[in-house]
């Protein structure tokens, strides 16, 4: 982990969420999981509904959690959905131009669980700033 932020996660944030959370940080990142995948599956349906206002909640609910673990990709596409959404209720028009923003977001929703889960997985390699980097067991091993 860098503190530099990626396409999907600014790891200064995510650690600064972790270093906040302590030791509720892995159950919280469970709820962002669970609650994640629920409003995934909402959009996704609401999208198939041709439902401008059923996007919009769930939408919403996706970004401020992707912005509290500093998953500013998966924030930002949600975002996207949720503003064109409330548009689109205004102008009373089905969201049928968001297909390909919602075809995207469960493949990005789910690369982003993955970099989280993995950057709190114990059972994960680290590479530490150096020139090797140490195995799972705290051994150096180069190459």
């Amino acid at each position: 982990m860098t503190d530099e932020p990626d396409e999907l996660i600014d790891w200064k944030v995510f650690g600064e969420t972790r270093n906040l959370l302590g030791a509720g940080f892995v159950r919280i990142l469970g709820y962002f999981r669970e609650d994640g995948t629920k409003s995934v599956a909402a959009i996704e349906e609401a999208m198939r509904l041709k439902d401008s206002a059923k996007l919009v909640i769930p939408a919403h609910t996706l970004k401020g959690e992707a912005w509290q673990f500093g998953a500013h990709g998966l924030a930002l596409l949600a975002e996207e959905i949720e503003v064109a959404a409330r548009h689109y209720v205004e102008i009373q028009i089905d969201p049928s131009e968001l297909v390909e923003k919602v075809v995207q977001l469960r493949p990005v929703f789910e690369e982003t669980l993955s970099a989280l889960e993995s950057e709190t997985s114990p059972l994960v390699e680290r590479r530490p700033a150096g020139t090797g980097q140490r195995n799972a067991l705290g051994g150096m091993r180069y190459g």
